[in-house]
């Protein structure tokens, strides 16, 4: 891996920028630009910690690197906060189609929670057209700025709070209006996904995706609830399925593993992991494995087989993008532009689309690799 004279980072001759990429866990309002949260804060009369962006970005990196996921969700009052209109809905998202674009993603699913966002007077459906025509403003100048790109929503329903089934059912609604998935996001330990069987009952006779937020706050028991009571098809991090895996033996770069029942499960059944490496490290998602990204089980459970893809979580929180995180794992562990093209195709064949869509991402992916 080297970085050229304008800063960007190439494997084996590669732009890492330049590949073409798939997001599948990323939130909406853990991406706010810095310089727009201040801008709206202004506009809208909220406090701000800082004055201006580079000590906005300073105080939130300090906030997000606690090593709780609770303390890392504290952060988002301040972008939820300048979040509560329609146009800035709308402002947010098409930057953040932009800032996608520009960091070589040509598909992408972002998340976020519509109850979150209802201060300033919106519907829920008021708030889901806002993000959706800031989407699609986004995709057309990305578009006409050459670099193509398709982003999709996934409504997440708060899993302390009462609203998951009318989540849902408004994520139904929009089903071929730009929504393809539902979520359950918020502090994970304590709120399984079992509190909200109705919800996902419902989900389910509709046929309906769901991806469920699972063993990053929490462990076994809350991704074994995700798969059982949310038939999650993926697993928002599920860093943790590496808690029921046990090491019996490791000699140099061989390790023998014995896996349990619900590792074999994930694994076996190829339910595509949404890890996040930087955010995980900062949540304490990976704390059990160490405190450095080479500690990260991310290569044990790629190695082992596990369908995982790579993520950002939240890009401003984080101070990260895609593809600084790809660069990230391949200084951690060796990889080559053959296991980040893996990671793509992984993230496109879990991609929440018809299965010719997906084929079709996985052939632009090879495309471009091939390049």
């Amino acid at each position: 891996m080297t970085i050229d004279q304008n800063g960007d980072v190439r494997v084996q001759g590669a732009s890492l920028r330049g590949l073409p990429k798939v997001s599948l866990h990323d939130h909406l309002d853990g991406g706010v630009r810095p310089e727009t949260i201040l801008e709206l804060a202004d506009a809208h009369g909220v406090s701000a910690p800082a004055s201006d962006p580079a000590a906005l970005r300073r105080w939130i990196a300090k906030q997000s690197d606690s090593g709780s996921l609770p303390k890392y969700l504290e952060t988002f009052s301040l972008t939820t906060a300048v979040m509560q209109n329609a146009d800035a809905l709308a402002r947010v998202a098409r930057e953040f189609v932009a800032d996608l674009a520009a960091d070589g993603v040509i598909y992408g699913e972002v998340r976020w929670a519509p109850e979150q966002h209802l201060v300033g007077g919106l519907s829920l459906t008021d708030a889901v057209d806002a993000v959706q025509r800031g989407i699609e403003e986004g995709e057309d100048e990305a578009d006409a700025a050459g670099r193509s790109i398709r982003v999709s929503q996934i409504l997440s329903a708060m899993r302390h709070d009462d609203r998951t089934r009318e989540i849902a059912e408004l994520a139904v609604s929009y089903r071929g209006r730009g929504v393809v998935g539902f979520d359950i996001a918020g502090p994970e330990d304590g709120f399984l996904p079992a509190a909200h069987r109705d919800a996902f009952d419902y989900l389910a006779g509709e046929f309906f995706p769901v991806t469920v937020h699972a063993g990053e706050g929490a462990g076994p028991a809350s991704i074994r609830s995700a798969l059982l009571d949310g038939r999650a098809l993926r697993l928002g991090h599920g860093v943790r399925i590496a808690e029921d895996l046990q090491i019996i033996d490791h000699e140099g770069d061989e390790v023998q593993v014995q896996f349990g029942d619900l590792a074999r499960w994930v694994r076996d059944r190829e339910i595509p992991l949404e890890l996040s490496p930087s955010s995980n490290l900062q949540t304490g998602a990976s704390a059990l494995w160490g405190d450095d990204l080479a500690d990260h089980p991310f290569d044990l459970l790629y190695q082992l087989g596990f369908a995982v893809t790579v993520n950002t979580d939240n890009r401003t929180m984080s101070g990260t993008s895609l593809t600084r995180e790809l660069a990230l794992l391949v200084d951690a562990f060796g990889y080559d532009l053959e296991d980040l093209e893996t990671f793509q195709f992984n993230a496109a064949s879990a991609a929440f689309l018809p299965v010719e869509e997906r084929e079709e991402l996985v052939e632009i992916i090879a495309e471009g690799f091939d390049r």
